[in-house]
């Protein structure tokens, strides 16, 4: 479960080897209706997801310097290969702020239970292998595409915040609080942003128990499109080299 902000934030990439935020009121007593209804949502996207693209931008928000020191952008793309679901994202830019980001294209594939990081500027693969925790990094890996509602209460504490706009999409913004103590000593809590129309995430928050953020925002959403295999390959050289570091 440790540096899980790897896939984010993600939220889910680069800091894999990277106070407490107060818990926000739910917007009205209508909470607990509106709740079941996105759950429900998520329930029916999740039931029919075969595949996910997007755009992203991942920015790290630094409480010590209270600055944000880290923005990247690129396309990340999900599908279910039978009971598993892999994710290959693209990094194509990087920089301290999204003026000042240049191109930096980096791979990020996760598939069988292990995460693989290329980075061609090296041209190396580094491989982590989760082992046990294969599933506890897949719960998050499908948080908002291809995670159901019921899945989210089994791990969270879900309370309805309220209705948000994020680029043109109304949202239906979720505050997840983890009930293990272990997933909490990563995560103190998630907000979570559900398109109200598509039962996907438009948009997700995760904060460490220092006070750090990572934030995700994706565009140009499309689901259940056709995907070809070959994205979900890393593009290396017959002289890329492989290491495993310990996790």
């Amino acid at each position: 479960m440790k540096n899980l902000a790897f896939i984010l934030p993600v939220a889910l990439v680069w800091g894999l080897l990277h106070r407490g935020v107060p818990p926000q009121k739910p917007a009205d007593s209508a909470s607990s209706s509106s709740l079941e209804s996105v759950l429900k949502k998520m329930d029916a996207a999740a039931a029919s997801f075969r595949t996910t693209q997007a755009e992203f931008e991942w920015s790290t928000y630094e409480k010590v310097i209270q600055e944000v020191d880290d923005v990247e952008s690129g396309t990340i793309y999900y599908r279910r290969n039978g009971k598993d679901i892999e994710m290959m994202a693209e990094v194509k830019k990087i920089g301290p702020s999204a003026a000042e980001m240049k191109p930096e294209p980096k791979y990020v594939l996760f598939s069988g239970g292990t995460i693989r990081l290329y980075q061609p500027k090296l041209d190396q693969v580094t491989e982590y292998d989760l082992g046990k925790n294969k599933a506890d990094f897949e719960s998050y890996l499908v948080l908002g595409f291809g995670g159901s509602g019921q899945e989210l209460l089994n791990t969270f504490d879900v309370t309805y915040i309220g209705a948000e706009t994020i680029n043109g999409v109304t949202a239906a913004k979720l505050q997840l609080v983890p009930k293990s103590q272990r997933v909490r000593n990563n995560f103190q809590q998630i907000l979570l942003w559900i398109d109200l129309d598509k039962g996907i995430a438009v948009q997700q928050q995760f904060f460490d128990p220092q006070g750090d953020y990572h934030l995700t925002k994706y565009s140009s959403i499309r689901v259940n499109d056709k995907i070809a295999d070959s994205v979900f390959r890393l593009k290396t050289t017959s002289k890329t080299q492989t290491i495993s570091p310990r996790a």
